[in-house]
């Protein structure tokens, strides 16, 4: 992550808003007066929020780590795909 005052931000948004988006990088905007804030892309905060959803049901989450587990010890069957 980077730290950018939010000076640096207004001067230079679109670079900024580049970076985040191009380089998938998280930005911290620091504030002399009151508490920082990040800056991310609708990528990035879209998959964050998912991740937050899955992990916070455990039974999704229970049924991704089984099928990890499963894969890791080869705990399947390959099968050919059919085009119709």
């Amino acid at each position: 992550m980077i730290a950018i005052s939010s000076s640096k931000v207004r001067s230079n948004f679109k670079q900024v808003c580049n970076k985040v988006i191009d380089d998938v990088e998280a930005i911290i905007i620091t504030r002399t007066r009151g508490k920082n804030v990040v800056m991310v892309s609708e990528d990035e905060y879209n998959n964050l929020i998912e991740n937050f959803r899955i992990f916070s049901d455990s039974t999704k989450y229970n049924k991704i780590k089984n099928g990890i587990s499963q894969l890791e010890n080869e705990q399947f069957t390959k099968r050919e795909l059919v085009n119709e």
